[in-house]
């Protein structure tokens, strides 16, 4: 029977669920047997899931903490012990590490577990180590930058938190509202130190397009985050947002335009079928085919980009496809359960943990498994640029250009463009594998920041 790896199932549009296949509760740490203040101090290692590298970082004291470096979530509570050399770490109700302390006390050895999975993972003791990001901007900056807010009336409680860049100038500008991937993503869309949106708006900025950029939901300065939130729900988000921008006196409100990344490429046409007045759509790496394709076509590069044989990987697809074609077909909590997991046994594979269940299952999940981006694609009529890059392990451009094609077929103003060797961030790539992204000092290839920045500027009529 051909191995299948679960640290190649469920991957999302972007890096929010990587390791989502190894979560669940775990049990506490035991008491310390003695001391532990010993390995008090801050600690890092690497990850090694098979797919990808993820930096982890430990704070041990008096009160402890966790960092997932790479995903930006920082302070998780932790609990430590200790018995003789042997250091238990507890992550409260997410994961374990049991390690042994070195004679020198300067590295802990030992073994990562969420749910299922047990991972070797190796700490030292040091200081975070800084990554080089040479394309994030820094101030002093040519232009205005403004801290806004501002409510969407359609949804009670969402309240949400921004930053506007605005050019100088004598006349009302043309402006760009930048729309995250799928995930709760900052105002940047902050991946792995790399700040895509701020390097974009920066861009924009200078070439005299004002930027709207924002945090999502429950994240940053933005509130209202709900269990049951979807994308239809942050397409109106969007929409408050061109609203509130049609709203300031320097901007022209019939030259205002979106450009979504990942699964923003999905909502950012949403939107714009739903007001005539939006004026122009980048798409960048949005998915031209259902979630369900998405996701499948998404586990076969992903493990091919990893190392893995063709054989492998298609297992691996065969096996997501039958996983999420359970979860669709579900008609409640218990029978979808049953389904799913009698799919995995059949791949001869353990039960799908209740972490992951809850994921599987999750209303935003649901949705996106079944939206056809296709129905909003073919009633667009403005300009609309969809790039892809030819190592997107995460969006693949052989399944999404053409398809996105047969989509804007009939917009006289649309392009579409495949970009030689970048992957679903627009970094320049060697494999597209996910590991490579923290990997790559460059946030936005050259290449690409132009080609969207100058498509944007002549779409804007500047």
């Amino acid at each position: 029977m051909l191995q299948i790896s679960r640290s190649t199932l469920y991957f999302p549009l972007n890096l929010t669920l990587l390791i989502c296949a190894f979560s669940m509760t775990t049990g506490a740490a035991p008491a310390a047997a003695q001391s532990a203040s010993e390995v008090y101090g801050d600690w890092y290692g690497a990850l090694n899931t098979g797919a990808v590298s993820i930096r982890l970082g430990f704070h041990l004291g008096e009160t402890s903490t966790f960092d997932d470096l790479d995903r930006g979530v920082r302070g998780l509570p932790a609990t430590v012990a200790r018995e003789g050399s042997l250091v238990r770490i507890g992550i409260t109700g997410i994961a374990a590490f049991e390690g042994e302390l070195s004679e020198d006390g300067l590295r802990l050895t030992g073994t990562f577990r969420q749910g299922l999975a047990s991972l070797p993972l190796v700490l030292e003791r040091g200081e975070e180590a800084v990554l080089r990001r040479p394309q994030t901007p820094v101030p002093p900056f040519p232009y205005r930058v403004e801290e806004v807010e501002y409510d969407n009336p359609l949804a009670p409680g969402v309240h949400l938190a921004g930053t506007l860049t605005l050019p100088p100038a004598t006349s009302r500008v043309p402006a760009v509202l930048l729309i995250t991937g799928s995930g709760r993503q900052d105002r940047d869309e902050t991946m792995f130190e790399h700040k895509p949106f701020l390097v974009l708006a920066d861009a924009l900025t200078r070439r005299g397009v004002a930027v709207l950029r924002v945090d999502d939901r429950g994240v940053g300065g933005s509130t209202g985050a709900g269990l049951t939130d979807a994308s239809a729900d942050f397409a109106g988000d969007v929409a408050a947002g061109v609203a509130w921008l049609r709203s300031r006196p320097e901007i022209d409100p019939d030259r205002i335009g979106l450009i979504g990344h990942s699964e923003g490429g999905l909502i950012a046409p949403m939107v714009a079928v739903a007001d005539p007045r939006i004026a122009f759509l980048v798409l960048w790496a949005g998915p031209a085919v259902s979630g369900l394709e998405t996701v499948v076509d998404q586990v076969r590069l992903l493990n091919l980009a990893a190392g893995a044989p063709p054989a492998i990987a298609e297992a691996n697809a065969g096996l997501q496809r039958r996983v999420l074609e359970a979860v669709i077909s579900g008609t409640d909590t218990e029978a979808t359960r049953a389904a799913v997991n009698r799919v995995m046994a059949e791949a001869g594979a353990p039960p799908v943990n209740g972490a992951v269940f809850q994921q599987l299952t999750s209303a935003w999940y649901r949705a996106f498994l079944t939206v056809d981006p296709l129905v909003n694609l073919r009633q667009l009529h403005v300009p609309v640029l969809a790039l892809f890059g030819s190592r997107d392990a995460q969006v693949g451009s052989e399944l999404n250009a053409p398809i996105m094609r047969e989509g804007l077929v009939a917009n006289p103003g649309a392009v579409v463009e495949v970009l030689p060797g970048l992957n679903h961030l627009f970094q320049t790539a060697v494999t597209g594998s996910v590991d490579e992204y923290v990997q790559i000092e460059e946030t936005i290839a050259p290449s690409a920041l132009d080609r969207m920045v100058d498509w944007v500027v002549q779409a804007a009529g500047l």
